[in-house]
């Protein structure tokens, strides 16, 4: 395989290749979910586990189960693990409509999830099934991740979710479904005069309607990245 390791930090690497990488999203909804140091915490479709990672570099989360139902995703956040020094990553190859046994159920603070932003039959496809699969809501939907979220969580557990904005609608309604109610949105432009290409959006089980719109978030600011996302990126460089 064409595997890379990629330096979050002196201590931590995370295993990339052509069929599991990672973007800025995975920052933004690590960064957005406010993770603590006390919490359980499940990341679903982990892939590389990247986010699982990037939650290491700062005050890490009691235990994070990092899901996928692919091996190859699975086998790979292992090889990131063995190269690195985390504490409480849980490396699990589960299908997240069915979980896996002995799966905490109405355990979790939190539990995290960049899902297929495309829904199935749509658009351009990979003829890579990895690919297909992290893109395409071939082997998962929205109601599906939000459904194992509320199996999950416990009372006022969070479930954050990154998704694009043409998806809205369908994240509020299946978070609604699922007894999740939506607290807090966030939008993210590449720069001021640019449409969203993204959402961060949190919701808590069993929570009262009432959600927060939060101030835009902006990549770029002139020829580079813009303060918020220097900050973001560099958050957990003071522990390597």
């Amino acid at each position: 395989m064409d595997y890379t390791f990629e330096k979050l930090t002196e201590k931590l690497f995370v295993c990339a290749s052509s069929d599991h990488r990672f973007g800025t999203d995975a920052f933004l909804l690590a960064y957005f979910s406010g993770y603590r140091a006390k919490d359980k915490v499940c990341d679903l479709g982990t892939g590389c586990g990247i986010i699982p990672m990037i939650m290491q570099k700062s005050l890490p989360p009691a235990v994070t189960y990092a899901v996928d139902i692919q091996e190859g995703a699975i086998r790979q956040l292992r090889l990131g693990l063995e190269q690195s020094e985390t504490t409480g990553i849980v490396p699990i190859c589960a299908d997240l409509r069915e979980l896996w046994e002995d799966a905490p159920l109405g355990q979790l603070d939190l539990v995290t999830c960049n899902p297929p932003y495309k829904a199935a039959d749509t658009g351009f496809e990979s003829v890579i099934s990895a690919q297909r699969i992290a893109r395409h809501e071939v082997m998962c939907n929205i109601d599906d991740v939000c459904e194992a979220a509320s199996k999950l969580l416990k009372y006022g557990g969070r479930l954050c979710m990154c998704n694009r904005p043409e998806r809205l609608s369908d994240v509020v309604t299946a978070m609604k479904k699922y007894g999740i109610e939506p607290k807090r949105l966030r939008l993210v432009s590449k720069n001021p005069d640019a449409a969203p290409w993204l959402f961060l959006i949190e919701g808590k089980k069993g929570s009262k309607p009432f959600m927060k719109i939060e101030p835009q978030l902006y990549i770029r600011s002139g020829d580079g990245f813009s303060d918020e996302l220097k900050q973001i990126y560099a958050v957990g460089k003071e522990t390597e």
